[in-house]
């Protein structure tokens, strides 16, 4: 398999597990293909291409040629420096060749742009019942809350590292959380649990959250009691980050009773117990891996590749198909 087959498939699984429909995404890329052809010469000098297909900005090559061979990956949910460096040291002094290195966080120019997949959050919340003009009008003041945030990093650190050592990069972001969010959703829509502690056994049901619970950091609810019933369950782990606090208030009152995610900040948590919305946690790691796994399944349908799990990561197939 090649980088770019990689990237293009990570690229088209993301599409296609978006909470967004097919025309949504058609209509965005249309539009910036429009954009792109009305720029000026030295616009398009620093212009990204890949938006011209990609529809995730945290979603990028961010070092290699993307006609190299890809057979074996060390994958992990933060891959900074100190990983590329282990994976340097794979290739040099352990005889385990690695083509590829995947992080899921974003790094260099897919962090810089981070906050504008948040506008996904928007159809989420459109799923739960919320006016999409009032979503929009709440993410807008979060989204540049975020840009904000993400100016004065360090965004080429990691990248820089993997330049200097020669290894192929790439962050894989939005389209696993597409992943994970789509196959959680499904699954409790499917299950139906009752009460809260019936949706504790059903994440602890899946490989990636038993093997989080054995090492101590098990799904749990931090607000709410296991006896209560979960009514509406919404799950929320993809958008770049989390959103605006003030959206709570309108979930609760589209009937949304039950919001299942990776994680929650204090503030978040705090406005949730305002308007008594149960926030079930079911882990940030332990989500994170299960949508690279099930978006790595999905890649390893045409070609099966040799996966080095770090820095969280463990790989747990789903019936991949076997070459």
């Amino acid at each position: 398999m090649k980088l770019e087959a990689f990237y293009r498939d990570a690229v088209r699984i993301g599409i296609a597990n978006d909470l967004r429909n097919k025309e949504e995404i058609d209509r965005l890329l249309r539009e910036e293909k429009e954009r792109f052809e009305k720029m000026k010469p030295e616009e398009k000098e620093d212009y990204d291409a890949d938006r011209l297909f990609n529809p995730f900005a945290d979603t990028r090559i961010l070092f290699g040629d993307p006609g190299t061979g890809v057979k074996r990956v060390l994958v992990g949910i933060d891959m900074e420096t100190p990983e590329i460096l282990l994976a340097y040291l794979l290739n040099k002094d352990k005889g385990r060749k690695i083509d590829l290195v995947v992080a899921h966080h974003p790094e260099g120019r897919a962090l810089a742009r981070l906050h504008e997949v948040m506008r996904l959050q928007a159809d989420i919340l459109a799923a739960c019942g919320v006016t999409i003009a009032a979503a929009e009008h709440l993410l807008d003041k979060r989204i540049g809350e975020v840009e904000r945030r993400l100016l004065p990093v360090n965004h080429d650190r990691a990248v820089s590292a993997a330049r200097a050592l020669g290894l192929p990069f790439i962050c894989v972001h939005t389209p696993a959380d597409n992943c994970v969010t789509r196959y959680l959703q499904k699954r409790i829509d499917k299950e139906k649990p009752l009460r809260l502690k019936d949706l504790l056994k059903l994440l602890l049901e899946i490989p990636e959250y038993k093997a989080s619970a054995r090492r101590q950091v098990a799904p749990r609810i931090v607000n709410g009691a296991e006896s209560n019933r979960c009514g509406r369950i919404q799950v929320d782990m993809t958008g770049g980050t989390e959103g605006a606090k003030e959206l709570l208030d309108k979930c609760a009152a589209a009937g949304t009773s039950t919001l299942v995610g990776m994680h929650f900040s204090e503030e978040f948590l705090e406005q949730a117990k305002k308007v008594a919305i149960n926030m079930v946690i079911a882990g940030h790691i332990a989500s994170d891996s299960l949508g690279l796994d099930l978006l790595l399944d999905e890649i390893e349908r045409k070609e099966r590749l040799e996966v080095f799990g770090v820095s969280g990561f463990e790989r747990i197939r789903r019936g991949a198909k076997k070459n």
